[in-house]
């Protein structure tokens, strides 16, 4: 994909738009859209948000420490940091901030760890140099929530600066790639099991939105190197829930199969009662 067009947005606007996005995302508390002269018109000035956003967490001590992507559509691209700070590695309980109704936002996917760098590049990189550039393979879950207090409100544009609604990763287990076959760590379907100790159960038919798992992760690559930006080691991508948004409840253990892929136990935990 080309480099973006100039977002023709004033500097002074991008970066108060950012200012604002960044402190309701470190607080955990929503607001309205931003005010008409902050609010982007189009990709590149969401884009443009967004990285600002991503600069002032880099000046905190708080860098990109991931990404989460999808294929792009004929309009939208799907494309936002994961932030350091906001990256759990396989703990027994997850902090999160909760929904309004109070229950946990989370998306079940595969996430894949970046274990050599891929500077950006003049050339696009091919899929198997982005293949040879990849360490393990691990369940996760995206944290979801968003900095609008009405969500629906907010327009394609409003969501991209504000980072698609992602508060976070929780990263699970590794993928036994010993017992499975290569090519089902990207299966586009599988049974999802998730048990909640009050009781509650749900057998779901998890589907890739893209079929294959790892089809985001190569457009992902070479969008960033467009833009002048490199995935680096040590960084992790997801690239599409696999069962749409799930409403959980906090303060209880949930036990996640991702058939025979593997599965783990987490509990999620109010990340506000923490501040």
């Amino acid at each position: 994909m080309p480099q973006l067009a100039n977002p023709t947005l004033n500097q002074s606007l991008i970066h108060a738009a950012a200012n604002e996005l960044a402190q309701r995302r470190a607080t955990g508390n929503a607001g309205e859209r931003l005010a008409p002269a902050l609010r982007p018109h189009n990709v590149a000035q969401a884009f443009a948000i967004q990285q600002a956003v991503a600069h002032l967490y880099q000046k905190a001590n708080n860098p990109i420490a991931g990404w989460k992507c999808l294929l792009p559509s004929a309009d939208k691209i799907v494309v936002a940091p994961i932030y350091q700070q906001d990256v759990y590695r396989h703990p027994s309980n997850c902090p999160l901030y909760p929904s309004a109704a109070g229950s946990a936002r989370v998306e079940p996917e595969l996430a894949f760890e970046i274990a050599e760098d891929l500077p950006p590049n003049s050339q696009a990189y091919s899929q198997a140099q982005i293949d040879s550039a990849l360490g393990h393979t691990h369940l996760a879950l995206e944290l979801i929530n968003s900095r609008y207090q009405n969500p629906s409100e907010a327009n394609y544009f409003d969501a991209l600066a504000d980072g698609l609604v992602n508060q976070g990763l929780w990263l699970g287990p590794c993928i036994d790639t010993d017992n499975l076959e290569a090519e089902k760590i990207d299966t586009h379907q599988f049974e999802l099991s998730v048990k909640v100790e009050n009781g509650e159960h749900r057998q779901i038919l998890a589907t890739h939105p893209n079929g294959l798992a790892k089809a985001g992760l190569y457009w992902l690559v070479n969008f960033l190197s467009a833009q002048g930006i490199g995935l680096k080691r040590g960084q992790y991508v997801i690239t599409g829930s696999y069962a749409g948004v799930l409403e959980l409840p906090l303060a209880q253990r949930c036990q996640f199969q991702y058939g025979s892929l593997g599965g783990f136990e987490v509990e999620f935990v109010d990340k506000s009662s923490s501040r």
